[in-house]
């Protein structure tokens, strides 16, 4: 089988596909020009250059015409000269203005995309935590570079031809009539050719884009779990490298698989397209030069036929092509939008409101909250599930209340599963209550500003997470004005500012993805440090010494006692000998405060509060004595007594 009859085979099995079951939405073409709106002068500025551009590219084979002519007809030579020195002003012209057209199309793309870009990171943003915690990272991440870049590509490498391209359409089609109108005609019977494939080709490509995206993303999160330190951990512990490697070569190999299926369709469909015009070019050149052997037609008008008709398929082609082009570039952009669309459960008023200065009180007033469902927070394409899971809205936390006056410090204990971090989480608004109001300062919480909040409030959760960054940059995060002495009280404060001066680069040491190259009680120093820095005056301790041995917990401690200073403080508690001192302890249970009072008022109740007391310390007694520890709990137990 020849290669001419494969290329027409593949292509009629492309005109034979099934069409795109979900047409485009026109408001996804309105919000591209929503987009579009801001770069409206260097659009118009793009649409006059491409109409001199096409008017350029069909006076050149008019001119060649004549120059046929003047050689048929014997003019003298300074005719011919003329017309060749104008020849090759209009081709330096051309090449002048389509490189001023290329700069000028991709500097309006990337204008575009760069807007795009910020308001989808912006936007992303400004999620709540539980839209993180369902939404698996590479996924969204792909959103913000593969489907944008996708994007891009329309507007850098389609928009630059497609004015200049219909525009020679349309003038070409013109001068031809003139010329000869019968072989035009029967030039543009082929025409049909160039349409047919496109439309169905735009909705195959569309087909193919959005499982490549998928795809895609897929193979991203795999590769970003996989390559974090706890990920490749984990895999090192217990995973196994040839299951590992099948896996992850499967997706890879889906991945090239479809590359392949899209670059042979593109190939079959211009190759195809190419073939027609060629054909076309032979019709012109016989049927034309039947017609000037007869007298009715000059040779220079059959030369001038010759040369627009690959003026007129060049275009038909190119925008054949841009059409696929578009088609897949409307996919990256309906993805990326369905990310836009995606609208945040927590809004700040247009009239929101400042913390005033001072120490402020926090306050929980009949507090009632579920965590809420799938759908309100993801996506099902993000979390690579068929259909988003349709549980959530039960209430975990009911009916909690307390205030915790300026500079006091209230503690929460309790089970596991109780409802204890869901309370931290409510404050500095990760979440919004359901019923009820969380106050600061006497204020509402969704009446102030975000910005006034995280000012005010500030939290150390137990893993105590860091940024692959130098330490200046970790701590500069809590306040990007701090000084280098500033730096440096806080890290002595935090009981880190000798190991800090001990790494090789200082201030400038980078301390690995998620602070993996500081073990876990420097990290949490670390964490400890930049809340000292933000000089925060609400402090909320989730678990901060949860997972650290004596030593480092000890360390850590003394760190706190600096944090907690004049500060008000919601303090969550593990070990019970840490809160001891504490105004007033919140025993939680279920998601309802089921005792409250101070640690000697608790245990002389005799409630959960003292159960939980007696079973941890007989818990540390028996270690004690299994382990040979003598004096180390109770040095510790001494330093948290004094927070």
């Amino acid at each position: 089988m020849s290669m001419e009859t494969t290329a027409w085979t593949q292509l009629h099995s492309v005109m034979n596909a099934q069409p795109e079951s979900r047409p485009f939405a026109r408001a996804t073409l309105r919000r591209i020009g929503a987009f579009a709106r801001p770069h409206r002068t260097r659009i118009a500025q793009f649409v006059v250059l491409g109409v001199a551009t096409a008017l350029l590219a069909v006076a050149t084979p008019v001119l060649a015409g004549h120059v046929v002519d003047a050689i048929v007809t014997g003019d003298d030579e300074g005719t011919v000269v003329r017309l060749a020195l104008l020849i090759a002003l209009i081709a330096v012209a051309e090449a002048a203005l389509g490189i001023l057209g290329r700069r000028l199309s991709a500097t309006l793309g990337e204008g575009l995309i760069l807007d795009l870009r910020t308001a989808v990171f912006d936007h992303v943003q400004r999620m709540p935590v539980a839209f993180f915690t369902r939404t698996r990272t590479g996924a969204l991440v792909s959103r913000l570079n593969n489907d944008v870049i996708g994007a891009q590509r329309a507007f850098s490498n389609t928009l630059s031809g497609v004015v200049s391209n219909l525009v020679t359409l349309l003038l070409t089609l013109a001068v031809m009539l003139t010329l000869s109108w019968q072989i035009t005609l029967l030039a543009l019977a082929l025409l049909p050719v160039f349409v047919i494939p496109a439309r169905r080709m735009g909705s195959r490509m569309a087909r193919m884009q959005r499982e490549a995206a998928a795809l895609n993303a897929a193979m991203g999160t795999r590769m970003t779990e996989r390559f974090s330190a706890p990920g490749a951990t984990l895999v090192k512990l217990f995973g196994r490298p040839e299951q590992e490697s099948e896996e992850f070569a499967a997706r890879a190999r889906r991945v090239a698989d479809i590359g392949v299926r899209t670059a042979t369709a593109q190939s079959v469909f211009i190759t195809a397209l190419t073939l027609v015009s060629a054909l076309a070019l032979a019709l012109v050149y016989g049927l034309g030069g039947w017609f000037a052997l007869r007298g009715t037609l000059e040779p220079g008008a059959v030369v001038s036929l010759a040369l627009l008709l690959t003026r007129l398929y060049a275009p038909l082609t190119s925008l054949a092509g841009a059409r696929v082009e578009v088609m897949s570039a409307l996919v990256s952009f309906e993805r990326v939008f369905e990310v836009l669309d995606l609208k945040p459960l927590i809004e700040e008023k247009a009239d929101a409101r400042e913390i005033g200065e001072g120490p402020v009180a926090v306050e929980f007033d009949d507090v009632r909250f579920g965590y809420p469902s799938a759908d309100k927070v993801s996506l099902a394409s993000l979390e690579e599930v068929a259909s988003l899971d349709t549980r959530g809205g039960e209430e975990v936390l009911k009916g909690i209340s307390f205030r915790a006056e300026p500079g006091q410090t209230v503690a929460l204990v309790g089970s596991s599963g109780a409802g204890k971090s869901t309370i931290a989480q409510l404050l500095p608004r990760l979440y919004d209550v359901d019923e009820g109001a969380v106050c600061v300062g006497d204020e509402d919480i969704r009446d102030l500003t975000a910005r006034s909040l995280r000012e005010t409030i500030g939290m150390v959760t137990q893993d105590g997470h860091l940024f692959h960054d130098t330490v200046r940059a970790n701590l500069l995060l809590a306040r990007p004005t701090a000084t280098e002495d500033e730096l440096w009280d806080a890290l002595r404060r935090a009981r880190l500012d000798d190991l800090v001066r001990s790494l090789p680069d200082g201030l400038d040491t980078v301390v690995g993805e998620r602070g993996y190259r500081l073990s876990g009680g420097e990290r949490q120093r670390m964490t400890i440090a930049r809340l000292l820095l933000a000089r925060q005056r609400v402090v909320i301790l989730d678990e901060a010494t949860a997972h650290l041995d004596n030593t480092s917990e000890a360390a850590v401690q003394e760190a706190l006692t600096e944090a907690l200073e004049g500060r008000t403080a919601i303090v969550i508690a593990h070990r019970l000998s840490t809160i001891r001192a504490a105004d007033q302890i919140l025993v939680v249970e279920a998601g309802q405060i089921v005792e409250r009072g101070t640690h000697d008022e608790l245990l002389a109740a005799g409630g959960r509060y003292a159960e939980l007391h007696r079973t941890q310390f007989e818990e540390r007694d028996s270690a004690k004595v299994s382990n040979g520890i003598d004096q180390k709990d109770t040095k510790l137990d001494s330093i948290i007594a004094t927070i």
